[in-house]
C-alpha cells in the first residue's frame, strides 16, 4: 500500500534543526508509584525531521521517554524532573499539555483509552475540529487520514465494534488528521496483522519524508521496510546510540486451505460443531469444526477484523454462536482480553495473583508464578505503575495462576519484549504439559513458532490449517 502524501503544520516557531530536544533529563516518578530508580538517567538527545526507532526492553524507559514529548511526563504523572526538555521550542515543563498537543501527536499502546467519539470518523475528526480548521480542511484530513491508515471502509463503524487492531489504526488516523510536526507512537504495531503493519510503515516514511518528525517505539520493526532511520536504545532509563535487535520476522508462508478437523488424541476440552461466529448478527467464521484436547496449543492467526476475538470468546462461553453448538468441559476457563487493565484492580501485582488463587481455591505459589513470568522484582508494585509490558505479563500472571483447564489469550505478546516472549512461551507449554488446552489469538509470528502448537489462520471468513509459521 503507498500512502498518499501527507501533510505537515510546521511549528510556529519555525525552528530549524532540531524539534525535540532532552538535555541532561533525569526523571524519576512520585515515591507512592513504588519505583525507586529514576526512569530517565542524564538523558541528552536531539532528534530532528526524520524517523527515530527507540529501542529497549520492557520497562527500559521508551514510554517514559516518549510522555516528555507530549508532557504527560510531568505534568500528569508527577514526580521529579531535572535538566531539560524542549519540543517546538517549548520548554516541557513550562508550557500546558493542551498546548503541546498542537504540535505533538501521539499513539498510545492502548489507543482505545483516549478514544472519546462514538464512530470512527467522527473520532478521527475531533482533532482538527479543536484545531479550528475549516470544514473544508477538515473533511479532506480526515479522508485522507482514513486512507493513509488503512480504515476507510471502516469510517462508519462504532468504535466498540472495532477489533484491537482496528482500534490502533484509528488512534494513528486521528493523529494524522491533525498534521503535527511531531508524532510520536508507542508500540503501534503490536495488534496490527501485515497489512496493517505494511501500511503503517509506509505512513511513517512517508511522514519522515514530508519533514515530520517521528519517533516511535516498537519491538517488531525489523524486516518490514522501515526507510532511513536513526536508532537508540534504553537500558536502565539511560539513552545509547545503536541499532534495534533483530525482534521480528514475519513469515511470507500462505496458508495451506484445508478442512479443519478435531485433530487431537486427548480428551476434549472444548469443541465447536458446525458452529458459525459472530458478532451483532454478523458472521465471521462459518463452518467451524474444531476442538482442543487437553494439552494441546492451538494457535489462531489472521488479518485485524478477522474474528479472531470473537472466536476467543465463543470458546469461552462469552458470546453465543450464531449457529451450532459449543462445548466446555468442566474446569476454570482463564481468559486474558486484550486490554490487560480490565483484570488489574489490587495494589501490588503479587496481590492480584494471590487473589486469583483465593478465588479459584486452587494451589500454588503467587511467588512460583510470577518467578516464570519474569515478574519476581515488581511482586510489590503497582500494576497501574508498570510499563505496557510489564502490565501485559502482570495480566497474565493473573489468569494463569493455578490450574486453568482452558486458557485464552488474546495477543498475549502485546508490548513485550523478545526475552519476555520467551518467557511466556515457557509458562504456556509448561500449563500445557500440567494439562490444559491452551488458545492463543496473536499477529506474533517469533511467539506462533515458540509455542509449538497447532496453527490456524482465518481466511475469507474460513478457518484453516497454517503450516507455513
Amino acid at each position: 500500500m503507498t500512502a498518499s502524501p501527507v501533510e505537515i503544520v510546521q511549528p510556529e516557531t519555525g525552528i530549524a534543526g532540531s524539534t525535540v530536544m532532552f538535555e541532561e533529563l533525569t526523571y524519576s516518578y512520585p515515591a507512592w508509584s513504588g519505583e525507586q530508580e529514576p526512569a530517565l538517567r542524564d538523558v541528552c538527545l536531539a532528534l530532528g525531521p526524520g524517523l527515530t526507532v527507540v529501542d529497549g526492553d520492557s520497562g527500559s524507559g521508551k514510554s517514559t521517554l516518549l510522555r516528555v514529548c507530549n508532557g504527560l511526563v510531568p505534568h500528569f504523572h508527577g514526580g521529579t524532573l531535572s535538566g531539560r526538555a524542549a519540543v517546538c521550542g517549548m520548554d516541557v515543563a513550562a508550557t500546558p499539555t493542551r498546548r503541546l498537543a498542537r504540535h505533538v501527536g501521539f499513539v498510545f499502546q492502548e489507543p482505545e483509552a483516549g478514544f472519546v467519539r462514538g464512530t470512527v470518523a467522527r473520532e478521527v475528526a475531533f482533532f482538527p475540529e479543536n484545531l479550528g480548521v475549516s470544514r473544508a480542511t477538515m473533511r479532506r484530513r480526515v479522508a485522507e487520514a482514513l486512507e493513509n491508515a488503512g480504515i476507510t471502509s471502516l469510517a462508519s463503524r462504532r468504535l466498540r465494534t472495532l477489533s484491537g487492531g482496528e482500534r490502533q489504526r484509528v488512534a494513528l488516523a486521528a493523529v494524522l488528521a491533525a498534521a503535527p510536526p511531531v508524532v510520536v507512537l508507542d508500540e503501534p504495531m503490536s495488534q496490527l496483522d501485515r497489512r496493517g503493519v505494511v501500511a503503517l510503515v509506509a505512513t511513517l516514511n512517508a511522514l519522515a519524508e514530508n519533514g515530520a518528525t517521528v519517533v516511535v517505539a516498537e519491538h517488531r520493526l525489523a524486516g518490514v521496510g522501515l526507510g532511513p532511520a536513526r536508532h537508540v536504545a534504553l537500558a536502565g532509563g539511560r539513552v545509547f546510540e545503536g541499532a534495534p535487535a533483530d525482534l521480528y520476522r514475519p513469515s511470507g508462508a500462505v496458508a495451506d486451505r484445508r478442512t479443519v478437523v478435531a485433530g487431537s488424541t486427548g480428551p476434549d476440552v472444548w469443541s465447536l460443531r458446525d458452529t458459525t461466529v459472530g458478532v451483532a448478527g454478523r458472521a465471521l467464521i462459518e463452518g467451524v469444526d474444531l476442538a482442543g484436547a487437553t494439552g494441546e496449543v492451538i494457535v489462531v492467526t489472521g488479518p485485524n477484523g478477522s474474528g479472531k476475538t470473537t472466536l476467543l470468546r465463543t470458546i469461552a462461553g462469552l458470546a453465543p454462536p450464531l449457529a451450532g453448538r459449543v462445548e466446555r468441559r468442566p474446569g476454570r476457563v482463564a481468559y486474558l482480553p486484550q486490554e490487560p487493565g480490565l483484570l488489574l484492580h489490587r495494589d501490588s501485582v503479587r496481590g492480584e495473583v494471590e487473589q486469583t488463587l483465593r478465588w479459584t481455591r486452587e494451589d500454588g505459589s503467587a511467588d512460583e508464578v510470577l518467578d516464570l513470568l519474569g515478574l519476581s522484582s515488581l511482586g510489590d508494585r503497582d500494576p497501574r505503575d508498570l510499563s505496557g509490558g510489564q502490565r501485559q505479563r502482570a495480566a497474565l500472571a493473573v489468569v494463569l495462576a493455578g490450574r486453568p483447564a482452558l486458557a485464552l489469550l488474546d495477543e498475549p505478546t502485546r508490548g513485550m519484549d523478545s526475552a519476555a516472549r520467551v518467557s511466556l512461551a515457557a509458562a504456556l507449554r509448561r500449563l500445557a504439559e500440567r494439562g490444559a488446552a491452551v488458545v492463543a489469538a496473536t499477529h506474533d509470528v517469533a511467539l506462533a513458532r515458540e509455542l509449538q502448537g497447532r496453527v490456524l489462520r482465518i481466511e475469507n471468513g474460513v478457518l484453516v490449517e497454517d503450516d507455513g509459521v
